[in-house]
């Protein structure tokens, strides 16, 4: 297993070790001793799976308080996964960094409590697996415009299929402050 490290602070691309042959591939897709020796956290409370077809777009969304980190991949399909730093005082508040997803690079990225996260789906249809650090709290969430320009985020679709609350959700500026994390 490859752990790199992004621009943002706690933000990791996980690059689990595949063996494959003319059968298929197997992989650990989470082994908690290898994963915190990594610098990732070994306790995850809630998993979730959710399907959505091309030019969905979910996101940006995070909880506070009880913040989540999440560890997230791709079972099938491709999308272009999002991560913001949401916390208050952060060096890096306001900005992002963004990768591929895919079965085929099989990659994950850990999304720390303090970040808001989004994708958008790229192939016909994608199965996108995540595990959290927190149960879901619905009074906690949380949601960021998905084309705030302040955090001028490239996303590769140009008219996505958006959720009522994604569409409507205000800009990180026009958050109240108290429903943005401190650093």
């Amino acid at each position: 297993m490859r752990v790199l490290r992004t621009e943002l602070p706690g933000v990791l691309v996980v690059e689990p070790q595949v063996f494959g042959d003319e059968r298929g591939f197997f992989m650990e897709s989470f082994n908690g001793r290898r994963y915190r020796e990594a610098g990732l956290p070994e306790r995850f409370v809630q998993d979730n799976l959710s399907l959505s077809r091309r030019g969905v777009l979910r996101g940006l969304h995070f909880q506070h308080p009880r913040g989540q980190g999440k560890l997230v991949s791709v079972l099938r399909g491709e999308v272009f996964d999002v991560a913001v730093d949401v916390r208050r005082g952060s060096p890096t508040f306001g900005r992002w960094v963004g990768l591929s997803l895919s079965e085929e690079n099989r990659r994950q990225l850990y999304i720390p409590p303090g970040f808001a996260h989004g994708f958008v789906v790229l192939s016909e249809a994608a199965l996108f697996f995540y595990k959290c650090t927190e149960y879901y709290a619905p009074e906690c969430e949380r949601t960021v415009l998905w084309s705030d320009p302040e955090i001028g985020i490239g996303w590769p679709v140009e008219e996505p299929v958006l959720s009522e609350k994604d569409r409507k959700a205000p800009a990180l500026r026009e958050m109240p402050p108290g429903h943005l994390p401190a650093c």
